[in-house]
């Protein structure tokens, strides 16, 4: 079915499944807006954690078999907002397997699929030394990453896909897409029925035709590229000037770098100072289900101009070593 973007699939979801104290499994951290759709239907919203290879399946494995049954596990498995990172295949395939054995349905955002743009430049060393101007080298036009197979077309049974245009083609026309089980996509239609009745008719006719005649394949490939220029270069400015004891993940793909404080650094309460220094970022405490993320970020490479994300990145790494010096 076509949807208002991804997040109203999500909305829909919740509205035709999610009863009072439902329990909705999600990454730790995950989506805001994934998080406030299921709780704005009062699900009990818990958190599996992460690693490098995406959604920590094992923990999830060994919650179920202690007896924890979610009615729906929501997951971004490639170049998750807000980490970047993406999901295993192993992991892939283990999480359809537990889903058809507990009997949960998998939600699968695939907002950024395809803006994979791989392994196209090495990860900095951590002790880089500040470039005099740092410039993103020429990249050849990347290829697809090639991401693991969907959860959709491993276990079509379990999974409703969660699809948007908004990465693609532009954000102001709200236009996405839910693939799924016939029985679920078909409470979806009704649930839609209330909602805002259809996604709106222009937005789909602009986008059939922009996909009819080339337009978007071409406009993927170009966003590939924009987006592995910047990601080389806000890579290049936090080994530059991040201080001692910060982490950070390294993009292969999307919008994202999720970005690890030393400890004691409230990211919260140094918002403030960042808008005084007239660059922002988002903390990471609300991307949890629980109480973390106090000393994480997300930094959004995606709409910055290039020659900005330097000064950017030096003012954010100020801000940050105020609140060390305040420990």
């Amino acid at each position: 079915m076509i949807t208002s973007g991804g997040i109203d699939c999500m909305e829909l979801l919740a509205k035709s499944y999610v009863d009072p104290g439902d329990v909705v499994v999600v990454e730790s951290p995950t989506y805001l807006g994934g998080i406030m759709a299921f709780r704005g239907y009062e699900a009990d919203v818990r958190g599996v954690p992460m690693d490098d290879d995406g959604m920590r399946v094992d923990v999830l494995a060994d919650q179920l078999a202690g007896g924890l049954r979610p009615k729906i596990v929501y997951t971004i498995p490639d170049y998750q907002n807000p980490t970047g990172l993406s999901m295993s295949a192993d992991r892939r395939t283990e999480l359809a397997g537990l889903a058809r054995r507990y009997g949960f349905l998998i939600c699968e955002d695939v907002a950024y699929r395809e803006l994979g743009f791989g392994a196209l430049f090495p990860p900095p060393p951590r002790s880089a030394p500040p470039a005099p101007a740092l410039r993103a080298r020429p990249l050849a036009t990347p290829a697809p990453a090639q991401p693991p197979a969907s959860l959709w077309s491993l276990a079509p049974d379990v999974v409703l896909q969660a699809g948007t245009g908004s990465k693609i083609f532009f954000p102001g026309v709200r236009l996405g897409w839910a693939a799924g089980p016939q029985q679920v996509i078909s409470r979806l239609v009704v649930a839609k029925q209330n909602s805002d009745q259809c996604s709106g008719a222009l937005g789909q006719r602009m986008f059939e035709e922009y996909g009819r005649a080339g337009h978007l394949d071409r406009q993927i490939v170009a966003s590939r590229a924009l987006y592995a220029r910047r990601a080389e270069l806000i890579t290049q400015a936090l080994a530059a000037h991040m201080p001692d004891g910060t982490t950070w993940t390294t993009p292969r793909g999307g919008f994202y770098v999720w970005l690890t404080a030393p400890d004691g650094v409230d990211t919260v309460a140094l918002s403030a100072v960042a808008r005084d220094r007239k660059v922002a970022y988002v903390p990471g405490r609300p991307f949890y289900p629980g109480d973390a993320g106090a000393t994480q970020i997300r930094l959004a490479y995606s709409r910055v101009a290039d020659h900005l994300i330097d000064e950017g990145i030096r003012r954010i790494g100020e801000v940050l070593k105020t609140g060390m010096e305040g420990k």
